[in-house]
């Protein structure tokens, strides 16, 4: 590995394998890791043992061997734990999801082979297949507990990670639409990105995916697969078709591989699309800022922008809180301000549906009754899913003339 400080890693934590990947500044390219020393083995699957005689945590290929030979203690589906908030039983130990968590981050990271890697790591992005409250909540703990700080990690879905995946290649690759089949042994769904090029910034997004299941295998997998290529691509312009997940091969896929590549589409398949886009994310957001010209339009995003008009320094000012374009898992803001003769709270509102700035108010009722400018507000804006935001109100009192009352107010708005 070439690089030994300011890592960007990218991990792909998958609900049956794990990969992980860094950033090759030499290269200018992430580059996959093995999980065997000399080897080309990507994916570790999803667990954890635990070694009684070492009284340690190993993952992946290492967990999977100590528990066949060494009698190890095998914590499986860690992605399934980490779905959940109930604690798991581990040798008479009940154990948090985000210390199991914690545990498998950290047997992931030290294939890196870095020392002191919290102070030589800039950015880990985590990719999963989906993210709620609940799994958001965990990576957060678990990354507390290895010592990262909330600035140094970023979690993104697959969808986004395909997103940072095409726009980090050639551009001849995305500047027509882009077409994703992702495959399980079973079935095989489809995905299309579009650009709008007439909005600033550009637009991109992926459509609703479509599915369909496959016949087991052979020349009837491979036609029903052609026909579900010619129903989804139809007649519509592609830079190229990216193929994911386990399920495809070349072995069966003749007829529709010709179709695939009409009219000299690029075509490519691997199973590391999704390290490899979370590693060009953390590059993007941390270094590169390549792509503030285009604004990915997922279901994780926030689409608002939320802030309120104060006096700072004596002079009227719009004053920013939340800014449309992040992760609603990272988009929460605090500040406290003197309130000004009023039981209210306003804020301006403009989405992306509805640029036009709108005026929302928040009432504070039962608010102490003091002479004007002598309560102080401390305000707390979290967002707990993509449209929801939590807004938390704490009157703070005003020195010693006017206590704090203790009182809170608390709402859950869709702006």
């Amino acid at each position: 590995m070439n690089e030994i400080r300011d890592l960007i890693v990218g991990i792909d934590f998958g609900k049956e394998y794990s990969q992980i990947c860094y950033y090759d500044r030499k290269g200018d390219e992430a580059r996959s890791l093995s999980m065997k020393a000399g080897g080309n083995q990507y994916e570790a699957p999803c667990i954890l043992c635990w070694r009684p005689e070492q009284k340690d945590y190993c993952v992946g290929l290492e967990a999977d061997y100590f528990v066949r030979e060494k009698g190890g203690i095998m914590i499986d589906d860690v992605y399934g734990i980490c779905e959940k908030s109930d604690s798991v039983l581990v040798e008479g130990q009940e154990l948090a999801p985000w210390e199991i968590l914690a545990q498998f981050l950290q047997g992931m990271l030290k294939f890196l082979g870095v020392a002191e890697l919290v102070k030589n790591t800039k950015c880990v992005a985590v990719t999963l297949p989906g993210l709620t409250e609940i799994q958001v909540e965990n990576f957060q703990k678990a990354f507390e507990i290895i010592g990262f700080p909330h600035e140094k990690y970023m979690l993104l879905d697959y969808g986004e990670s395909f997103y940072y995946y095409v726009l980090s290649q050639k551009r001849e690759t995305w500047n027509r639409s882009v077409g994703w089949y992702a495959f399980t042994p079973e079935n095989v769904s489809f995905r299309k990105m579009t650009m709008n090029g007439a909005t600033k910034p550009v637009t991109v997004k992926l459509e609703e995916a479509v599915e369909t299941e496959l016949p087991a295998e052979g020349q009837e997998r491979d036609s029903e697969f052609g026909k579900f290529v010619q129903k989804t691509l139809g007649r519509d312009l592609f830079s190229s078709i990216q193929i994911t997940g386990d399920g495809f091969s070349q072995d069966w896929a003749e007829q529709s591989v010709r179709l695939l590549c009409y009219q000299k589409r690029k075509v490519f398949y691997g199973n590391n699309l999704f390290a490899k886009g979370a590693c060009a994310a953390g590059k993007e957001k941390t270094e590169n800022k390549a792509l503030k010209g285009y604004r990915f339009l997922s279901d994780s995003l926030v689409m608002a922008d939320v802030g309120m008009e104060m006096r700072v320094m004596g002079s009227p000012t719009y004053y920013p809180l939340i800014e449309a374009g992040n992760n609603w898992y990272d988009s929460k803001a605090s500040c406290e301000f003197i309130l000004d003769d009023t039981e209210e709270l306003v804020f301006i509102v403009s989405t992306y549906h509805r640029p036009e700035k709108r005026r929302v108010g928040m009432m504070l009722p039962g608010i102490p009754v003091r002479p004007d400018k002598t309560t102080r507000l401390r305000l707390e804006l979290q967002y707990v899913s993509s449209t929801e935001c939590k807004v938390t109100v704490t009157d703070l009192g005003f020195g010693e003339m006017f206590p704090s009352s203790g009182k809170t107010w608390t709402e859950t708005v869709e702006w």
